[in-house]
């Protein structure tokens, strides 16, 4: 089943925009293969306000964000996770504001792994651990973080309360599908946490990268359908004997850019891990993970 993914104009960087009523984004100039055109920042409320994802460290953005803010109040920065696009700024915004930081918690994955989405930011510790459930409320707002592990295993959505939307992060983007990397991005994980939003019943998404998702629980079924058809086609390749992840991506992939060929092979990997868990699959080793093969059980 195919994704009906949505594009976007190349935005105005470091402009605070009114995206919906009390909500507005700024855009970081770091388009790149993983950001699409950039980090989206979000604030939240009027007057006295919350922001998520302060995105990485470049104080044009920090210092355009709080000139855009000087007569207004950050009372709290949120982080939906851990990676080099998202959090490192809170630092340098918590220094001008005195905001308090809050997210689930800090990285829990590899520092040694490379070439995988934007990279990890291993310093965030937040001031306020949030769990699934907890609600951050503000003048006018309230902010509740449900818990989305698979693409990170800290990875926190947050829903607006009032306007009933989702900030969704990376754990669902409509410009994309989402990378999914071994050890800390878990394909078990994600599945699940996509089958969590589906039973909601959120209005729209806002993504840090990337446009606002309408139908949003149309779209979350696509994506997992896609990732259901990911699996039937790795058991295609593995059907007729073992086969190693560079030939599974190298027939999956044939469309993309072969940049792109090592973050596909780390989400079949996260696939193939989920599988091999499910009894579906069987890992030979092979001297590494990257050389190893597999093969059907069924």
């Amino acid at each position: 089943m195919s994704v009906a993914f949505t594009a976007e104009e190349k935005p105005v960087y470091g402009t605070l925009i009114d995206v919906a009523p009390g909500v507005r984004r700024l855009v970081v100039n770091n388009p790149s293969r993983f950001t699409y055109h950039g980090t989206g920042i979000y604030v939240v409320g009027t007057g006295k306000v919350a922001v998520i994802d302060p995105g990485p460290v470049r104080p044009s953005a920090t210092a355009a964000l709080l000139t855009a803010l000087k007569s207004e109040t950050v009372t709290a920065i949120l982080i939906t996770h851990t990676h080099l696009d998202h959090s490192p700024a809170a630092k340098e915004l918590q220094a001008a504001t005195g905001a308090e930081t809050m997210g689930f918690g800090p990285h829990g994955g590899d520092r040694g792994l490379q070439g995988v989405e934007e990279g990890a930011d291993f310093d965030f510790r937040p001031d306020r651990t949030l769990r699934d459930g907890d609600a951050v409320k503000g003048h006018g707002w309230t902010l509740r973080a449900v818990h989305t592990p698979g693409h990170t295993s800290n990875h926190l959505c947050y829903e607006h309360v009032e306007r009933r939307t989702l900030f969704s992060g990376d754990h669902v983007m409509g410009w994309s599908t989402t990378v999914v990397s071994p050890p800390d991005g878990s394909m078990s994980d994600y599945m699940t946490s996509l089958a969590k939003l589906e039973r909601r019943r959120d209005l729209r998404y806002f993504p840090t990268h990337g446009a606002p998702i309408d139908n949003p629980q149309s779209y979350v079924r696509a994506l997992l359908a896609h990732r259901r058809e990911r699996e039937r086609q790795i058991l295609d390749c593995i059907s007729n004997g073992p086969a190693s992840i560079p030939e599974m991506v190298a027939s999956m992939y044939a469309d993309i850019t072969h940049e792109l060929h090592y973050a596909a092979g780390r989400s079949v990997l996260s696939h193939l891990d989920k599988m091999v868990s499910e009894g579906r699959a069987r890992r030979i080793p092979h001297g590494g993970r990257s050389e190893d093969l597999y093969e059907a059980t069924g």
